[in-house]
């Protein structure tokens, strides 16, 4: 008697991984249409039965929505970055509106949340914020993709095209942000700021700063640019390095508002007056942006529609209906932590 047809048969055959095999055999929109038919057509010739019992398991539905935290390096006990708090409470009222409910939970990075919602029907799909090394990351976002779990992640969009994303177009904020700093009159600009695949968002900051300054007939210097996570503590440093290195700079693009608040402290000790002598700008529009001093010109990203477009896409791919990855455009909130001789319009 022949051996059963498993998936990992139809994946051999097919040369695609298992994970995708079993999103083709329930029509996911995430495997394109030529993949699709091919494994369907391997499965019928093999004679491939679903797991029915199995499959049952996986549709049945909780009408509820998982959204996890992974905790930040905060300088309170909260463990949350600021800017999370305004997307929590967007993603929850757009859940609401759409008759579903949300668990909320906090993980650590170095757990295992990745394999919690496996088969426990905890909820229909997950919502992930925040993320910290995005190479470390990266595979517990595999490991959800694998066990057919819907999620979307709020960030980049990676090279994988079976992780949905929603994120804001950091590439166009970089530029936005460098444009008000060259308008206003600043030419020397350092960046402070991670710029590598550990951390996509800032390192589109990155690429849209340099971009805009090459277009500007300037070049962005290696030696002005110093790492920093999203923290007001890791901006204070970052800037002190960057005053320590002797390199001439008129204005900090930061690549969060903590990190630039975290810089102006430092620019405050070493009697550098902001915007006077240094302008500084920032990046998401916490809401103590404003109440900095001076108060923060920042890149705002739109809460609002990125829980909504979070909720949206998390439903349809949850209902097998086509979704693709979404970038939400920023803007420009302008206060006074630049020179105000020739500000730009924050349309």
């Amino acid at each position: 008697m022949a051996a059963k047809a498993t998936s990992i048969d139809i994946a051999y055959r097919a040369g695609v991984s298992q994970s995708t095999v079993s999103r083709a055999l329930r029509n996911s929109p995430l495997v394109n249409e030529a993949t699709r038919l091919k494994i369907q057509a391997i499965a019928k010739e093999l004679n491939y039965k679903v797991d029915k019992n199995a499959s049952n398991l996986r549709t049945q539905n909780s009408h509820t929505l998982a959204l996890l935290i992974c905790e930040d390096p905060t300088n309170d006990d909260s463990m949350i970055n600021p800017f999370f708090l305004s997307m929590l409470g967007s993603i929850t009222r757009a859940t609401a509106q759409q008759g579903y409910d949300l668990l909320v939970s906090f993980q650590q990075l170095s757990s295992d949340w990745h394999a919690d919602y496996e088969d426990s029907n905890k909820a229909d799909g997950i919502i992930l914020l925040g993320y910290g090394d995005y190479v470390d990351y990266a595979h517990k976002l595999e490991r959800l993709a694998e066990q057919n779990t819907h999620f979307v992640i709020w960030g980049a969009q990676g090279s994988d095209d079976s992780v949905l994303s929603v994120g804001c177009d950091n590439y166009q904020g970089g530029v936005i942000a460098t444009a008000h700093l060259l308008e206003c009159g600043y030419k020397d600009i350092a960046f402070l700021g991670d710029s590598s695949s550990h951390s996509p968002e800032f390192r589109d900051r990155y690429l849209g700063h340099s971009d805009e300054l090459r277009k500007g007939g300037l070049t962005a210097d290696a030696n002005k640019q110093f790492d920093a996570i999203s923290t007001e503590d890791s901006g204070y440093q970052a800037a002190n390095a960057l005053l320590d290195s002797g390199e001439n700079f008129d204005a900090i693009f930061a690549a969060s508002d903590l990190i630039a608040i975290g810089a102006m402290l430092a620019l405050s000790e070493r009697g550098i007056r902001v915007p006077e002598d240094v302008g500084v700008i920032g990046y998401d529009d916490i809401p103590v942006a404003s109440y900095a001093s001076p108060a923060l010109t920042t890149v705002k990203q739109n809460t609002k529609l990125a829980g909504e477009k979070i909720v949206e896409s998390l439903l349809k791919a949850i209902r097998g209906q086509e979704v693709e990855p979404q970038l939400i455009p920023t803007s420009i909130v302008v206060r006074q932590s630049c020179r105000a001789e020739t500000v730009v319009s924050a349309d």
